[in-house]
């Protein structure tokens, strides 16, 4: 993370917001947001800025600023963004998503070959799980001769790429479709993944920090991915090296939670020995 900034507070007045995030003129104030929510916007306001003053802030969510400087110096401890003189900047290291025409190309010899272990560990006649992402995307490429299979997801991409696996059952949920990612989230995206039972969820996080856990760039994503976890028995993560020692804007779960991570072998010795140490099974390909 960068070092603290002494960059100081700009003139009196409102956040410059996106249009789309301005408040209107007699717009119901959200003084009753969930704290995460209003962090979530928050980020957003940050990353859309550059910078935000935890006045504007406060006039913003209608809000106190001790309110506020709670939230932002929440947001600092995930490394999120950084704290400066009367409210905080963006630091260079925030790990933003990337559209997923773009992901499909980035580390895709290693998506392949994780891809290929991950299939490996599932046997026929099993009900899993495949979030959306490029890398589970390779999992669903691996797996459409295996037989009695019954697949779940949240990526359009995927149930597309499994079209052709005859001997499998795919189960795509309902709700909100995001472009950027292929994916599916939503409340109610959420509540048709509490109706079903999983033997194995297949997890692709955004970020891979072992402090913080595995955390993803869209809240609502993210909440999707805490309901597959309470469905599974087992919790398998699939990600590439350049995951790790990164954070992104919501914590999905701690690695207390995940018992299995597969990833490539260039994945650095001490995080292989930190996760080894937090009682995963560690698969390096």
């Amino acid at each position: 993370m960068a070092k603290d900034s002494s960059i100081a507070d700009a003139p009196e007045g409102a956040i410059p917001l996106d249009p789309g995030m301005a408040a209107s003129a007699g717009e119901t104030p959200l003084d009753g947001m969930m704290a995460e929510e209003r962090r979530t916007q928050i980020l957003q306001i940050v990353r859309s800025t550059g910078r935000v003053r935890v006045n504007g802030l406060a006039r913003r969510f209608n809000t106190s600023a001790v309110t506020i400087r709670s939230d932002l110096n929440e947001l600092h401890q995930r490394g999120l963004v950084l704290r400066s003189h009367g409210g905080a900047v963006l630091p260079d290291t925030i790990l933003r998503e990337s559209p997923v025409y773009e992901r499909l190309n980035t580390h895709s010899d290693e998506k392949r070959r994780i891809g290929a272990a991950a299939a490996t560990l599932i046997n026929n006649g099993e009900t899993i799980i495949l979030d959306s992402g490029t890398t589970t995307l390779e999992i669903a490429r691996q797996i459409k001769k295996k037989q009695g299979l019954q697949i779940i997801t949240n990526g359009v991409n995927i149930a597309a790429e499994l079209l052709d696996a005859r001997d499998a059952q795919v189960f795509i949920v309902g709700g909100t479709v995001r472009g950027e990612s292929a994916s599916i989230s939503g409340h109610f995206t959420e509540e048709m993944f509490e109706q079903f039972s999983a033997d194995k969820l297949f997890l692709s996080g955004a970020g891979c920090d072992l402090d913080f856990g595995v955390s993803g760039a869209n809240l609502e994503e993210t909440m999707v991915n805490r309901a597959m976890i309470r469905i599974a028995r087992e919790i398998i993560l699939v990600a590439d090296a350049s995951k790790f020692s990164k954070r992104s804007m919501s914590r999905i779960a701690p690695f207390s939670q995940i018992d299995t991570v597969i990833s490539n072998t260039s994945l650095d010795e001490d995080i292989q020995a930190k996760l080894r140490g937090l009682g995963c099974n560690l698969i390096l390909v």
